[in-house]
């Protein structure tokens, strides 16, 4: 069904606070460094509620008053920190401590004991960071390290809908975490022809084109080259593990 390709209107502009008062999420955040702390008011000012878990209280003055959301002195791995963040509620989980013993720990936790599916951990040991997401857990490596690119893996694609738009704001390339129900199934069929077609895979930090017979793995990062209007079309493939 055609669709109205005009996003400067009210009635674009209301569709799109109630998109994202949808899909808000609640993220727990362990650790409240530098990155921590932007990552924390980035997903704020995003409307997301945000939990933030460290062991130094004085690591929370750095914010003063800005910060609305809960702040929980505890270690990220010790479980009645992590229910007094909300994990239970929880969409995704952030280990950005400075070490990466803590950051494994927490991230495993979140995913086996509380079923988190968007589950981001710091490493800076690559070794580490390959058997991390064999696991499912993705993972950036502190020399890479930038907010955006844990944004992109704690959150489904609404606020950031797009890795690139055509001047013609009708085709764009599209990036999305694997969700579980893909997990060893052939992704071929997430694509639809005129529509949206998976171009890449990103695995274990390595980005390959994709085949017809590739088969998807947790933690795997897919690019789409898509129609714009068919987005929800796609989300909707993908969160419901099913073809369309």
């Amino acid at each position: 069904m055609p669709v109205n390709r005009d996003s400067s209107g009210p009635e674009a502009v209301a569709s799109i606070a109630a998109r994202r008062r949808e899909h808000t999420v609640h993220v727990v955040i362990v650790g409240c460094g530098r990155v921590g702390s932007e990552l924390a008011a980035s997903l704020e000012r995003m409307d997301h509620t945000v939990a933030v878990v460290d062991m130094e209280p004085r690591a929370f003055q750095r914010w003063g008053d800005l910060f609305k959301g809960d702040k929980v002195v505890g270690r990220g791995y010790d479980r009645d920190a992590l229910e007094q963040a909300g994990i239970e509620r929880a969409g995704a989980l952030a280990a950005v401590t400075s070490g990466d013993n803590s950051n494994i720990l927490a991230a495993r936790i979140a995913r086996e004991n509380y079923d988190i599916e968007r589950v981001v951990a710091r490493i800076k040991d690559p070794r580490r960071a390959e058997i991390y997401q064999r696991l499912g857990i993705s993972t950036v490596a502190m020399i890479s390290w930038t907010t955006d690119q844990v944004m992109r893996r704690l959150l489904p694609s609404e606020e950031r809908p797009h890795e690139w738009l055509d001047p013609s704001g009708r085709t764009c390339l599209v990036d999305f975490s694997i969700p579980t129900a893909w997990a060893g199934k052939k992704l071929a069929a997430l694509s639809e022809p005129g529509l949206f077609w998976l171009v890449g895979i990103t695995r274990l930090g390595t980005a390959q084109v994709s085949t017809p017979s590739a088969i998807g793995q947790e933690g795997d990062i897919l690019h789409f080259f898509a129609d714009v209007t068919a987005i929800d079309t796609l989300r909707e493939r993908l969160q419901s593990g099913e073809h369309g």
